[in-house]
């Protein structure tokens, strides 16, 4: 049987590690504090799987896949787990907010590394207990390597599929994360606070600058990338009443990854030559904000 380990089981690893138990696999969640079952909470509907976790690196040895899902900032922590679990034939996914988010993973391991974006609107609520606002799906670069992932997820109710324009799909993501994700950590307020007139002012500035640089970065975007992603806020404001992962960890004490989102608007804009105004604000915010939380001043 093909063996899985998912590093790091926050919303979106435990969210993976129920759809591979749909999908008839039994993944291995590298995790801090253990637990026995992942339940799910979806549309009123809650769902329930066992668990496999393990919590020190000694316990594991290579699998065939690893799926590293910790935060970006956390990236390198995770190397105790990769120098177990990797192995000559293993193949790392790495799900993670960002560009380029292979980059942070390849100088840990000697494997074949693949790039992925999950777009899934989740909230971790305990240990293994997840609130998942949205249907999912996890986006690969297309190759044989993301072809087999994505049977191994199939059934599942977080698919994966292969995408050809891989870089577009990644900048589009960010753009999903680029306006609510510093919005509703630096208000406090849910998806709600995105309806606001002057909040949906201020979003489309953020994203007008963030498809600039996307454009010069390479991402295809569409002549009506700008609206299509701001329509895409209004949608989230009247489907559900989640909020954002920098929310939830600014309300969890924890660092956010703004250096990932709105940082690499900024850094990408810097290289590329493009403006980034609005978005330069944002960052200094959120630095400020993040500054007395543990490891919230470090930069990339």
């Amino acid at each position: 049987m093909t063996s899985v380990a998912i590093v790091g089981a926050g919303a979106i690893g435990s969210a993976i590690g129920w759809a591979f138990t749909e999908a008839g696999g039994t993944p291995t969640l590298c995790v801090r504090t253990g637990f026995d079952r992942i339940r799910i909470t979806k549309n009123g509907t809650v769902s329930e799987v066992p668990a496999h976790t393990v919590t020190d690196p000694v316990e594991v040895t290579a699998h065939d896949w690893v799926v590293v899902t910790t935060k970006a900032q956390d990236t390198a922590g995770a190397r105790p787990w990769l120098d177990r679990l990797v192995g000559p034939q293993t193949v790392v996914v790495v799900v993670q907010n960002g560009i380029r988010v292979d980059e942070r993973v390849r100088p840990l391991v000697e494997a074949k590394v693949l790039p992925a974006m999950i777009f899934q609107a989740s909230e971790r609520t305990a240990p293994g207990e997840v609130s998942l606002h949205s249907d999912g799906r996890i986006s690969l670069p297309a190759g044989p390597s993301a072809a087999r992932f994505t049977k191994l997820l199939a059934g599942s109710q977080i698919p994966a599929v292969e995408d050809a324009d891989f870089h577009t799909v990644a900048w589009r993501k960010l753009l999903g994360n680029a306006a609510a994700n510093p919005i509703t950590a630096l208000t406090l307020r849910r998806l709600d606070v995105m309806a606001e007139p002057d909040i949906v002012r201020l979003t489309r500035d953020l994203i007008t600058e963030a498809v600039a640089v996307g454009k010069a970065d390479g991402a295809n975007f569409r002549d009506d990338e700008v609206d299509a992603a701001t329509q895409q806020y209004r949608a989230y404001v009247g489907s559900n009443g989640g909020g954002s992962s920098m929310l939830y960890d600014r309300l969890a004490g924890r660092p956010t990854e703004h250096e990932f989102i709105t940082g690499a608007v900024v850094e990408l804009g810097a290289r590329h030559g493009v403006p980034t105004p609005t978005n330069q604000v944002i960052l200094a915010l959120m630095r400020a904000l993040s500054s007395e939380l543990p490891g919230g001043h470090d930069r990339r």
